[in-house]
């Protein structure tokens, strides 16, 4: 069976439906919290990158390894998904930046495709402007030779892809509702500083969780066939 590594950054932000998403497609996941457990030798077949509260211009040894780490899973040419603070820190190890966004973004909000979006295999069957849930105060700058695939208002660049098979989403597709009230949990501050409250934040979300999935399920897809 294949194997999956899933980079976690706290307890509270795992793979979501992308465990069984993976697994219906013949992948085990391996979580590992990377700052309580160090990094694998190996990044499997698959590398997933998951979100966290931290920043990635930390100066945490770990974020570094962990940076080094992903250069090695894109030089093997497996699948790579970096989600929020993955897509940072996938944008870095790429040669783009991140740096502190005008707001905190939180909850659902609207982004667009780019023209480039709008051709991409995955992305290419959503309409033009969508909702997604948000959860990021930093925005990142594009890697050279990237391709920009959404954008919005706050932050020019939602998302992008380095080739068939590296993708980074600053926004999140796999939480499911005990994600996200975990989220705004143990992140009271961020609920603060967006101006909302966690009861608002999960009403909110509640409709649009399935099609999230679905667009999360298509990544998946996409990705194990690619890889």
């Amino acid at each position: 069976m294949k194997v999956a590594i899933c980079l976690q950054h706290v307890l509270f932000e795992g793979p979501g439906v992308f465990r069984q998403a993976l697994g219906t497609r013949g992948y085990a996941v391996r979580n590992v919290v990377v700052p309580s457990e160090g990094l694998p030798a190996d990044p499997g077949d698959f590398l997933l990158i998951m979100g966290g509260p931290m920043s990635v211009n930390d100066r945490d040894p770990w974020i570094e390894a962990e940076r080094q780490f992903v250069q090695m899973a894109l030089a093997r040419d497996i699948p790579v998904l970096g989600i929020c603070f993955g897509a940072q820190l996938l944008a870095k190890a790429l040669g783009g930046s991140v740096e502190p966004g005008p707001k905190f973004e939180i909850g659902m909000g609207s982004v667009s495709l780019t023209d480039m979006g709008q051709i991409d295999p995955i992305l290419r069957a959503m309409p033009q402007d969508f909702l997604v849930f948000q959860w990021h105060g930093e925005g990142i700058t594009l890697p050279p030779g990237s391709t920009h695939l959404m954008t919005s208002a706050d932050f020019p660049v939602q998302a992008f892809r380095m080739s068939d098979r590296s993708y980074g989403l600053l926004f999140h597709l796999e939480l499911e509702e005990p994600g996200i009230v975990a989220l705004c949990r143990e992140c009271p501050q961020d609920v603060q500083r967006g101006g909302m409250t966690a009861e608002s934040i999960q009403v909110r979300s509640r409709p649009h969780l399935p099609r999230l999935h679905q667009l999360a399920d298509r990544f998946m897809e996409h990705l194990v066939r690619t890889g």
